[in-house]
């Protein structure tokens, strides 16, 4: 008989795959035509009732198909973040490393794509926790000086935005080091802190 963590640990790996299943599906179908039975062929399950014993629905699977790239957006970008010191240095880690984890997975930018234009009700808690995030990373640049003052909700929204745009790009074939290479620098100059004044322009 299996313990309850060896029973654990198999049905995260089923939710796991059926979720990877769904991602390729999505990235290579699209929305509509990414049923149960065709992630079931993608991931070689005999029967949809091995979905549906770990998801009600379509959109408890989208949840955890968004919720998986999420988990591994945040995986690939760990270690450029962690390298990185002080804000600024944060900042550019954040815009480089999520760029470059578009570029390498185009298949989760398209899964979430079609999952976002056919406007599935899922994502919505990823997206504002991925928002908090940024909020956090220009509220602490500015208590240490290194950015100017400015609403952190709207300046973290705004990059969020600016990189799901980019992505769709990027997937297309945009070059993501001109486009990481772009974004940095938009958003330095809109956050940096200004330098004093010379002592010579004081009045």
């Amino acid at each position: 008989m299996r313990s309850p963590g060896t029973r654990r640990t198999a049905t995260e790996a089923r939710k796991a795959q059926i979720a990877a299943a769904a991602i390729a599906v999505l990235a290579e179908r699209g929305y509509a035509e990414t049923t149960f039975e065709a992630i079931c062929e993608h991931a070689g399950l005999s029967s949809k009732r091995l979905i549906t014993y770990h998801f009600s629905g379509k959109d408890q699977l989208f949840e955890a198909v968004v919720h998986q790239v999420v988990a591994d957006a945040a995986a690939f970008m760990r270690p450029a973040l962690q390298a990185a010191t002080g804000a600024r240095a944060q900042l550019e880690a954040f815009i480089r490393s999520n760029i470059a984890f578009v570029a390498r997975h185009p298949a989760h930018v398209r899964a979430v794509q079609q999952i976002a234009f056919n406007k599935a009700p899922v994502g919505g808690r990823e997206r504002d926790a991925a928002i908090a995030r940024l909020v956090e990373l220009f509220a602490d640049g500015q208590r240490t000086g290194a950015f100017r003052t400015f609403d952190c909700t709207v300046m973290g929204a705004a990059l969020r935005a600016s990189i799901d745009t980019m992505a769709d790009r990027v997937v297309d074939g945009l070059d993501p080091d001109v486009c990481a290479d772009e974004l940095v620098e938009l958003f330095d100059r809109a956050t940096r802190a200004e330098p004093p004044p010379a002592q010579g322009d004081r009045h």
